[in-house]
């Protein structure tokens, strides 16, 4: 696998932990609908949460969280709305973002944004 899925990978599990330790319940890792995939999905006192997790290694190129654009937020959107209908879910949602950065190879820092955004 190359080193960039080995990141994120990490970053993943790194995000899921984190939301556990918060309080969250972790239902999915992963869940893809077609072409779109919804990196966490969890549950939250009473919202159904979707994260994105985007992790680096640097901040060279910019923050992770200003990678997740309109595409993305419509992927996600489109996901969420497959899952919610499949697990006939009736309350409250909302989209997160996780990003992470290393700043080596043991630290890294967490921004959890909570409502980063609500697709159209």
């Amino acid at each position: 696998m190359a080193s960039h899925n080995d990141l994120g990978t990490r970053g993943e599990d790194i995000a899921k932990e984190y939301l556990e330790n918060l309080g969250y319940r972790v239902l999915r890792m992963n869940w893809k609908y077609g072409r779109a995939e919804v990196d966490v999905i969890a549950h939250h006192r009473d919202t159904l949460v979707f994260v994105e997790v985007k992790t680096r290694s640097s901040v060279d190129y910019g923050l992770p969280e200003d990678f997740v654009n309109t595409k993305k937020e419509r992927q996600l959107e489109y996901a969420a709305n497959e899952y919610i209908e499949d697990s006939n879910y009736q309350g409250e949602i909302r989209f997160d973002i996780i990003a992470i950065v290393f700043e080596n190879k043991h630290i890294y820092k967490i921004n959890h944004i909570e409502d980063a955004f609500w697709p159209n």
